[in-house]
């Protein structure tokens, strides 16, 4: 697979799920895929982190600061994006001297690892403050003024019109989207989801729309095949991509895959994102990507499985059918993928209860 000529349209992955974290070994795997499928763009922002999030006031140990260095030079040495994910949980609430110093102190280990890409994340946190905007924007300049990183993006706290996030984080401020598009430069991308926190679609209308509002195009935060919140987590998802990259060129900056916790079965659906942005045919995508990433008898037991994991899940199986799975993929264990089904079989993959969406 050929890399993509467009570098200004952001596409890859960004590992932004709650639950399992991936291992470092799958981190840094990751940059031969992406590289190989054309994709530009890896973002490190795991929820789990909570160095970057409840805790992004703590600076890192020396290992995590060591291991985030060398994760960023494999992307580096690939020519590719390595971004980060700061997320500084509700600081709007009170950006105080006390808090700029911590957050300064923050900055300084970020710019020692040397990211291409820094993310400003609000999302999933409480949102119905006055003059919310204005303070995550005074955040933000604040932020690029001390960093180092060449590209930042934003990701709002209502980064979709579904009302499932006025449920569970309060009423939207009024011209939220509207403030927050105005007062942010202009080269600073800002994250978006869909009319959906979990968008099947993005229609070319809604996408307008949106970019009216935020004075840019979007860039997309596609949550599929993201598998992490509690109606998720029994269930492996890995058909393709409904295939929009018409759309998503035309009408976005960028689509960014949001994958499950399990970082080698992401790779299936992830495939047939890449064939659709390198104008491939899109036919028999899981059959291609299963041959492409499997020995030939696990690529079989995937296509003879996908419909049961993805739609009917771990709920569909009493304790007899799960062994009888087991003992098909276990003679594969060593395999990655085989060894994640194996994982999610025996109920490693449990649901954390901080996933709100």
């Amino acid at each position: 697979m050929a890399q993509t000529s467009d570098k200004t349209f952001k596409l890859g992955v960004v590992e932004g799920f709650f639950g399992i974290p991936w291992s470092w070994d799958a981190r840094i795997s990751y940059a031969d895929f992406i590289s190989l499928s054309g994709f530009n763009t890896y973002l490190y922002a795991p929820k789990s982190d909570r160095l970057l999030r409840q805790d992004w006031h703590l600076p890192f140990p020396k290992e995590q600061l060591g291991k985030l260095k060398e994760l960023a030079l494999v992307y580096q040495r690939k020519n590719l994006n390595f971004g980060i994910g700061l997320s500084p949980f509700e600081l709007y609430r009170n950006f105080n001297s006390e808090k700029k110093d911590l957050l300064k102190a923050k900055l300084d280990q970020i710019n020692a690892i040397n990211p291409s890409i820094l993310c400003i994340l609000f999302d999933d946190m409480q949102g119905d403050l006055n003059a919310m905007a204005t303070q995550q924007v005074e955040i933000t300049n604040f932020i690029i003024q001390h960093s180092q990183a060449s590209h930042f993006i934003f990701c709002p706290t209502y980064y979709s019109d579904d009302p499932l996030l006025v449920t569970h984080f309060g009423s939207q401020p009024e011209h939220y989207l509207e403030d927050i598009g105005s007062s942010l430069d202009p080269a600073i991308d800002i994250f978006w989801t869909g009319p959906k926190v979990f968008s099947g679609t993005y229609p070319a209308q809604h996408l307008q729309e949106v970019t009216e509002k935020l004075k840019r195009k979007p860039l997309i935060w596609d949550n599929y095949p993201v598998n992490d919140a509690k109606r998720l987590t029994d269930f492996l998802h890995l058909e393709p991509f409904p295939n929009q990259a018409s759309v998503m060129r035309e009408f976005t900056s960028g689509h960014l895959a949001n994958p499950m916790n399990q970082a080698f079965l992401s790779q299936l659906p992830l495939f047939s994102l890449s064939q659709y942005y390198q104008g491939n045919s899109a036919t028999n995508l899981l059959q291609k990507a299963c041959e492409a990433l499997c020995p030939a008898a696990l690529t079989t037991f995937i296509l003879d499985d996908a419909p049961l994991f993805q739609q009917q899940g771990l709920a569909a199986m009493n304790e007899h059918d799960k062994q009888v799975y087991l003992d098909k993929y276990l003679s594969y264990a060593e395999h990655p993928i085989a060894k994640e089904i194996i994982e999610w079989l025996q109920g490693v993959y449990t649901f954390d209860p901080n996933c709100l969406t």
